[in-house]
């Protein structure tokens, strides 16, 4: 008799838990995946395609709010819990539905998702949401290139569209963007490599992405979302650590997985932290991960025009997975408006329409600032709308893409860009020890 399961996910690290762990193992049968998180993504099957001949009908996915009743309706022996940025108390709550339900509950084994490459792996991870896993990526691409090696980054999924289709998609041109019907959050994260010139991988189907990676790369890049953790077994493993948010490297999973893992421990954006804080996280990583390189790393703002915000009120556009469930009250928007003297932020709140105004109610916390959130056309529009009935002099958009490319804005805008700022030596070093150990030893 099979073990059947139910995986929790958010359309992301569930799939692929099923994919390496259990598609083609005959002990274990998939009932269901329940969804949360990301809109749009319940109420549709893992296709056939993907899931493989012991599925013909494919699997099908619920909103986690029906875990409940599919618990009682379906013979279940386990719960699998598999996404990420959520509190150690959010995983109790649904250990102790489940469990209530007499059904045994786990969290996703780390290790044993793993997927081996024959390339060098460097993965980029990190504790939260929004802690700056971009910038270091970006970063660790430029020293491959000084080091003369050929990277592919390879993006944590993002599949919100016909899963079949996605099974393996390369980025190489905004073109290829269009193509393949990004939304803002995965163009988010593919648009910043293409500009630098590397090609990205994403998809629904991770080993077989891999493959096609190996093909052309001399390194991978893990480019991980959340605070997941590797999808590859790396080389060399990254945590960032967030100074706006100290204790959070063990509060929230699976990222305290990073931390304790990691070989190079980045704290970013101490430039606008205070010391206290930063010592907080260095104090934390002595602890959990004693053998770890530990940096600091600034991470600087480039504001195109100061002048232009000083006394304007200011709409702030910022990154939505961040300032939603990543819980991060600011970003590289708010930051530059605040240093550079801006007479007010406009709160977009009573502008808000359509699911714009539903994020607002989903998530109240969130501050003077508009998530840029466009999981699909309709929302995009959303947003472009809420973007224009703001009453403002200057709209900041603090995202990591040109988001004029998807949406017009007719008042004056301002893109705000950062970047991790090389220091020392030392994260270059770093790579350098396992891509090209013959070359770092001569030097």
């Amino acid at each position: 008799m099979s073990r059947k399961l139910v995986i929790m996910g958010a359309a992301g690290r569930d799939f692929h838990v099923f994919n390496a762990m259990y598609r083609d193992n005959p002990d274990f049968e998939v009932v269901a995946f329940t969804a949360t998180q990301i809109p749009y993504i319940d109420g549709r099957k893992y296709p056939a395609e993907l899931a493989g001949a012991r599925y013909p009908d494919g699997i099908p996915v619920f909103p986690e709010e029906e875990l409940a009743a599919l618990l009682d309706d379906t013979t279940v022996d386990e719960v699998i819990f598999a996404y990420s940025d959520v509190s150690n108390e959010y995983v109790d709550e649904r250990r102790r539905l489940v469990e209530g339900k007499g059904v045994a509950f786990s969290t996703f084994d780390v290790d044993t998702s793993m997927l081996v490459s024959s390339k060098p792996v460097i993965a980029i991870t990190a504790v939260r949401t929004g802690c700056g896993k971009s910038q270091v990526s970006r970063r660790i691409t430029d020293i491959l290139r000084d080091l003369g090696k050929k990277t592919v980054a390879i993006r944590h999924p993002m599949p919100y569209g016909d899963l079949a289709q996605q099974k393996v998609q390369r980025f190489e041109t905004y073109e290829d963007l269009k193509r393949h019907e990004c939304t803002i959050e995965e163009r988010e994260e593919y648009e910043p490599h293409i500009a630098n010139g590397v090609v990205v991988y994403a998809g629904a189907d991770y080993g077989a992405i891999l493959a096609e990676a190996e093909k052309e790369a001399d390194v991978i890049v893990w480019d991980g979302g959340n605070n997941d953790t590797p999808f590859y077994k790396p080389d060399l493993w990254i945590c960032i650590a967030d100074p706006h948010r100290p204790g959070d490297e063990f509060r929230y999973f699976p990222g305290r997985a990073n931390f304790e893992n990691a070989d190079v421990i980045i704290i970013g954006k101490v430039g606008h932290a205070d010391e206290a804080s930063i010592q907080v996280v260095e104090n934390n990583a002595k602890e959990a991960n004693p053998d770890a390189l530990v940096l600091r790393r600034h991470s600087p703002l480039d504001i195109p025009d100061p002048d232009a915000i000083r006394d304007q009120r200011v709409l702030v556009i910022e990154d939505g997975p961040t300032t939603t469930h990543g819980g991060m009250p600011f970003g590289a928007g708010v930051l530059a408006a605040t240093t550079s003297g801006a007479g007010e932020l406009v709160d977009p709140r009573p502008y808000a329409v359509g699911d714009i105004a539903e994020t607002f109610r989903k998530y109240p916390d969130i501050g003077d600032l508009l998530p840029a959130m466009g999981y699909g056309d309709e929302q995009i529009r959303d947003l472009e709308e809420t973007v224009n009935a703001v009453d403002c002099d200057l709209v900041i958009v603090g995202t990591p893409i040109d988001l004029t490319r998807l949406i017009d804005i007719d008042k004056p805008s301002m893109r705000i860009r950062y970047s991790l700022k090389p220091e020392d030596g030392k994260l270059a070093a770093a790579v350098a020890r396992i891509v090209a150990p013959e070359d770092y030893r001569a030097a």
